[in-house]
């Protein structure tokens, strides 16, 4: 089944975990960013996750209505059909769900899922993110806490945000001091305090060191990835666990470079999102090609144009394998390259 069942999902976390790589999480937003992906990971032999936001899921709807779940639901169903053509083995994630868009998004995806678990049937999301980094840590818990059972109950896994990723993200935006880019030990502790290390439903944390959504060029943002060591490390002591117990997801990677990116992942990143450079790939191929063909994708001074070139099909295709491409260059990143669980 190359949509993963709940639990291939937590096998490929585990394998992750062991083997120290990550896996890319791609935002998607269309069925040709869908299609670059499973593309991507296929020429790399690597299995991965896509993911949708809100604003990914309002697109998926149509851009003139606001049915995000539909859209949420929509994308999940395409992957599940299409991804049975490739030998690579996906998990389908919501991104960034902030408060006022769990009764639109997360809470109706999750009622959908307890649907098809009753009806003998996997959830149809592997994993639901909860953003609570615009909310005071005791409340982003405390939402944690009410969300994780219900995760347990069909079998799915949380992703919750201690801390505060810079930037914006679909709507998403936090400006705040430099310190709260860097979560602390003792916000994770209040956190495993109150969800546990597991035994209560599985989760995985998006810790911050200095990370920030958007553009911007390496070495611009001051990246801490020695910060997660140290929060295993003392999570590690705090409940007498063995190493690394955290499952940790990196959020605003772009512009990283391949050192910060590999220290992260030995600290015990298993996912890492992806969504900046992908888009730009994608649409870098279709300006490219536009100017390339000019003539043909415009009825320049009165003539015909090219209908093979202008057909979105031609375009679509370029810029379908130049987003597989920086997929691919993902799993180099990461060592996920050739680890499929079909390998």
């Amino acid at each position: 089944m190359p949509v993963a069942t709940p639990d291939q999902y937590a096998e490929m976390l585990d394998r992750a975990k062991a083997g120290s790589f990550a896996y890319p999480a791609i935002n998607v937003s269309s069925s040709q960013t869908i299609n670059a992906v499973l593309q991507g990971l296929t020429e790399a032999g690597s299995d991965g996750i896509l993911q949708v936001t809100t604003g990914g899921a309002d697109y998926f709807a149509g851009h003139t209505v606001k049915g995000r779940a539909t859209g949420a639901i929509a994308f999940a169903k395409f992957v599940t059909e299409v991804a049975k053509n490739y030998p690579i083995t996906v998990a389908l994630h919501t991104d960034h769900c902030p408060k006022d868009a769990l009764p639109g998004f997360v809470l109706p995806l999750l009622e959908a899922s307890e649907e098809e678990v009753k009806a003998g049937r996997n959830p149809i999301f592997q994993s639901h993110m909860w953003d609570g980094s615009a909310v005071p840590l005791d409340e982003n818990i405390q939402i944690a806490q009410e969300l994780l059972p219900r995760m347990k109950a069909i079998n799915a896994i949380l992703e919750i945000e201690v801390g505060v990723v810079g930037g914006e993200e679909d709507g998403v935006q936090h400006e705040g001091s430099n310190e709260a880019l860097y979560t602390t030990v003792a916000d994770v502790t209040k956190a495993v305090e109150a969800l546990g290390l597991g035994e209560n439903g599985r989760y995985i944390s998006a810790l911050t060191f200095g990370n920030v959504h958007g553009v911007y060029k390496p070495g611009n943002v001051k990246l801490r990835p020695e910060l997660l060591g140290e929060i295993q490390e003392g999570i590690a002591q705090r409940f007498g666990t063995g190493p690394k117990p955290l499952d940790l997801v990196f959020h605003g990677g772009s512009g990283s470079t391949d050192e910060e990116i590999a220290l992260a992942v030995r600290n015990g990143v298993v996912k890492m999102n992806i969504d900046t450079d992908t888009q730009y790939a994608f649409t870098r191929s279709i300006a490219g090609y536009m100017f390339s063909n000019y003539d043909g994708v415009l009825k320049v001074d009165g003539e015909v144009g090219n209908k093979k070139q202008y057909d979105p099909r031609a375009w679509g295709k370029v810029a379908e394998s130049a987003m597989a491409a920086r997929v691919v260059e993902a799993t180099q990143q990461l060592g996920s390259h050739g680890k499929s669980l079909g390998a």
